[in-house]
């Protein structure tokens, strides 16, 4: 299996900057089996029964970009630098991993300044990540970092346009509620209370379940043969009252659809001895063609980047073949990628078949 195996030209054009507004106007493709049809978020109900249960992940964006200022006595006197910061994970110690730029410059000892109430001091280097203490923790530190941070946008849209006041409410979803995410779970971002409470009064239920996005979700795949790949870690946890709600629809004979590919991956974590359990931990599941998938039954996710580790993980859900015509088919009828693009329904002929 190769990496050239999921490569596609995808036009620049194509890569959203800004999601839909309303957030359920956004386009959705629907595959069911074979047939491929053209649609809204705000049409979703009708490709769900009473009985399937949606899967969401209600991790909480932090604000983790920082630009802020190390202060330094030189022979030419005080000099200050600026320094840009990219939270990426919490240490049991209180401390952050971080990406810092410029590291090099960046001594260990060196405090960074972000705005009157916030600042850090880098304790360590290790594996190219800064190690911060911040002056504060807590209430306090979470406060302090929504003033002074911006969201996180992923690479392909920073490259176009900075993180701005918007993307504090574009940039999370309306259910969001467990801090400690660097990059959003973006199928989610297409659902407002309006939509959640018609899906609802149709009988589709909803578990919450939790996975801290990091910014490992955005790294390239460098090996050609993909088998070797090594997953980054992520922490998540599946609830004895989520797994038990999720078990309880398979045994009814709805659907589990998992809205995310962070969803996805963490159920099926959950479930690797075969059936949906209470889980809790870093998980670093890969999920590729082959994959046997013991609890999601369909996917909602949106379209995501040539030979990323996403597009490997429907190639396995719907066969690579399948995904190949899918992306094909948006890319004709100028579907939008990426985080702030649009979405898609992914039915396997499994999942089209197990309920009438």
């Amino acid at each position: 299996m190769k990496l050239s195996d999921f490569d596609f030209d995808l036009p620049d054009d194509r890569i959203a900057t800004r999601p839909a507004v309303p957030r359920s106007s956004a386009r959705l493709l629907v595959a069911e089996g074979d047939r491929i049809r053209d649609a809204r978020v705000a049409n979703l109900g009708q490709w769900l029964r009473s009985g399937d249960r949606l899967v969401l992940n209600d991790t909480k964006v932090i604000p983790a970009r920082l630009s802020g200022l190390r202060h330094r006595d030189t022979a030419q006197g005080p000099m200050a630098a600026k320094v840009e910061v990219t939270l990426l994970d919490p240490g049991a110690d209180g401390s952050w991993a971080a990406l810092l730029k410029p590291l090099k410059k960046v001594k260990p000892g060196e405090e960074i300044v972000f705005s009157d109430a916030l600042s850090a001091t880098l304790e360590r280097v290790e594996d190219g990540q800064g190690h911060l203490k911040f002056n504060l923790s807590g209430t306090d530190f979470d406060a302090a970092l929504a003033e002074a941070g911006a969201m996180p946008l992923p690479p392909y849209i920073a490259a176009k346009r900075p993180a701005d006041e918007q993307d504090k409410t574009d940039y999370q979803t309306v259910w969001a509620r467990n801090s400690g995410a660097v990059a959003a779970p973006t199928a989610s971002l297409h659902f407002d209370d309006a939509l959640l409470a018609e899906l609802q009064a149709k009988g589709v239920e909803i578990s919450y379940v939790t996975l801290h996005v990091g910014a490992g979700t955005f790294l390239p795949v460098k090996v050609e043969d993909v088998t070797t790949h090594r997953m980054h870690a992520e922490w998540g946890r599946v609830s004895a009252e989520a797994a038990t709600e999720i078990a309880a629809t398979k045994a009814a004979g709805g659907r589990v659809i998992p809205v995310g590919t962070t969803a996805l991956r963490l159920i099926e974590s959950a479930g690797q001895s075969g059936a949906i359990q209470p889980w809790e931990g870093d998980t670093d599941i890969f999920i590729y063609p082959g994959f046997t998938f013991h609890v999601a039954d369909a996917l909602m996710t949106n379209f995501h980047l040539p030979k990323s580790t996403l597009l490997m993980l429907v190639s396995a859900l719907m066969g690579q073949d399948r995904i190949r015509a899918i992306y094909d088919h948006a890319l004709a009828e100028e579907y939008r990628f990426f985080s702030y693009g649009d979405a898609s329904l992914l039915i396997p002929p499994a999942a089209e078949m197990s309920q009438t």
